[in-house]
């Protein structure tokens, strides 16, 4: 953080690039060169925040009287821009976070990214997300309706997908009907700018209030507090560290505001004997390949492995640590996940955790070399919550248990996470331990797995990313999966005896556009329960 010498880039506000009157500004950092890129970006301060949530509330009043066509038709426009401005985002992104640029960023994320718009684009055009339901007998009629603005705190591990004015938050908060001010990460701020120009362009020819889409780079910790808390504001959307993360919810949550939190996640995965005794090399692959991919940086890392006691376990630690150590070490995203992961393990030898290979960072590059640890159930039931610290990156922690009660044990001392799985024999010499296992696991995650990875989240509307605090703040919504994911963002709201024309769309028996809108038709015999 540093005064200004030069002019920095522009803040979006009420749909116009304007000069920042911030003081103080960053620069990103490509951590594949571990040089500091040139351009400079402002930390705004109330008065900027100040007029962004003007706008934003102006904005919800205007999106108001856009039909659920026109925000379907911004999506589908942004989703082509982004499509067509493809290589462009990808260098970029590339320079600020030293992902790949094919296939992962180009081939892979982005065309993620601009699928979930579309399906986003998709829920707002059909309605069928905001549940409308209605009880003809009585004439009371109830839907979903937007929140009001939202703000999107993003990710510093995905520059599009998770983007905040690009990725799943923010599809669904604009598909719900509410304008977005989005607060870029300073792991890729450059990127972010280059998908608010797309979205401006987007809100220009689809025409949307000027103030749907926001975007700032960076506040201090005290202006996000109260960003947060703003009556302005109807919701945030927040994925990033716990303790950031933290900090936010008790500012939202003294004046009842809803936040959405993803915050940390160990994503528990059991092997069980008979799995290892029949595939025991291949569940090695598995494992290596799903935690050093990306160099570990994903929140669906599987970063706690549960063994029982087994020659076929020893087996298993001894062949991943020979594989961790032959692999190369990527690049982190960040010196800051660099000295993150190093105090985490640190943190995890401090409990008693013994070092299998690596832990210690690389000298001269933004590395950490491939990390595996092991302990035994004994020591983490002592201090479980010391053995379930995020070593976000490239390192995991093997537990191994005496037998199943042990490891039925911690399951039961584990915290919320994300995911868990449990992979099993196919012959069903684990059927008994799966069934003492699965149900305490299924408890403590939000989507439980079978002999696969948890690294992979499918945009299927069947998908739940979320789970137990802390892997979020509610164990009830998905931050994956359309079009569950836009109930985050609605407000739910009653229509008792409320005439037909002054209904929402959607709640009316004709309606003028002539559509057929899907509701859930009640006829109670008794309307007047209390």
């Amino acid at each position: 953080m540093t005064t200004a010498a030069q002019a920095s880039e522009r803040v979006l506000i009420a749909g116009k690039w304007v000069e920042s009157q911030a003081s103080d500004y960053f620069q990103s950092y490509n951590p594949g060169t571990c040089e500091t890129l040139p351009e400079q970006y402002p930390i705004s301060g109330w008065a900027e925040i100040d007029a962004v949530l003007d706008a934003a509330a102006l904005a919800a009043e205007h999106l108001k009287a856009s039909s659920p066509e026109m925000i379907a038709g911004f999506l589908e426009v942004y989703a082509d821009l982004i499509d067509a401005n493809a290589q462009a985002l990808g260098e970029i992104a590339h320079a600020e976070t030293a992902l790949p640029l094919t296939p992962r960023l180009v081939a892979v994320e982005l065309p993620r990214t601009s699928g979930q718009l579309r399906q986003a684009a998709a829920a707002a055009r059909s309605g069928s997300w905001a549940l409308p339901t209605i009880d003809t007998k009585a004439n009371i009629r109830s839907c979903y309706e937007p929140i009001g603005p939202v703000c999107v705190f993003g990710p510093n591990n995905f520059p599009f997908a998770f983007n905040s004015v690009a990725g799943g938050d923010f599809a669904a908060a604009i598909a719900a009907g509410n304008p977005v001010i989005a607060k870029a990460n300073t792991s890729h701020p450059g990127t972010t700018k280059k998908l608010a120009e797309l979205a401006l362009q987007a809100i220009s020819e689809s025409g949307l209030p000027s103030g749907t889409v926001q975007l700032v780079y960076r506040m201090s910790h005290a202006d996000g507090s109260r960003l947060v808390a703003d009556h302005r504001l109807g919701a945030v959307g927040y994925t990033g560290s716990r303790r950031a993360g933290l900090t936010l919810k008790s500012a939202a949550d003294a004046v009842g505001k809803p936040i959405y939190l993803e915050l940390s996640s160990v994503n528990p995965v059991v092997l069980l004997p008979g799995a290892l005794q029949e595939r025991g090399a291949a569940l090695v692959d598995e494992f290596v390949t799903s935690v050093l991919m990306g160099t570990g940086q994903f929140c669906t890392n599987p970063g706690l492995v549960l063994l029982l006691k087994s020659e076929a376990a020893d087996q298993f630690i001894a062949a991943t640590r020979e594989k961790f150590e032959a692999a190369q070490p990527g690049t982190l995203l960040s010196t800051s996940v660099q000295g993150s992961l190093t105090s985490a393990v640190q943190t995890l030898l401090a409990a008693g955790a013994e070092l299998e290979c690596g832990g210690a960072a690389i000298a001269g590059k933004c590395c950490v070399s491939n990390t595996l640890l092991t302990a035994t159930a004994e020591k983490f039931l002592q201090d479980p919550a010391e053995f379930q610290t995020e070593a976000f990156g490239n390192a995991s922690l093997i537990v191994l248990a005496d037998d199943t009660s042990q490891l039925a044990a911690v399951l039961d001392q584990l915290e919320g996470n994300l995911t868990g799985c449990i992979y099993s024999a196919t012959n069903g010499s684990d059927d008994e331990n799966y069934a003492t296992l699965a149900p305490r696991l299924a408890r403590r995650v939000g989507r439980l797995l079978n002999d696969k990875m948890p690294t992979g989240v499918a945009v299927s509307p069947a998908m739940n990313h979320g789970g137990p605090f802390p892997a979020t703040g509610h164990p009830g919504f998905t931050a994956v999966g359309i079009p569950a994911s836009l109930l985050r963002f609605g407000k739910l709201t009653c229509y008792d005896s409320v005439r037909q024309d002054r209904l929402p769309l959607l709640l009316q028996d004709k309606n003028p556009t002539g559509k057929t809108w899907r509701h859930i038709d009640l006829s109670w015999t008794q309307s007047d329960v209390q």
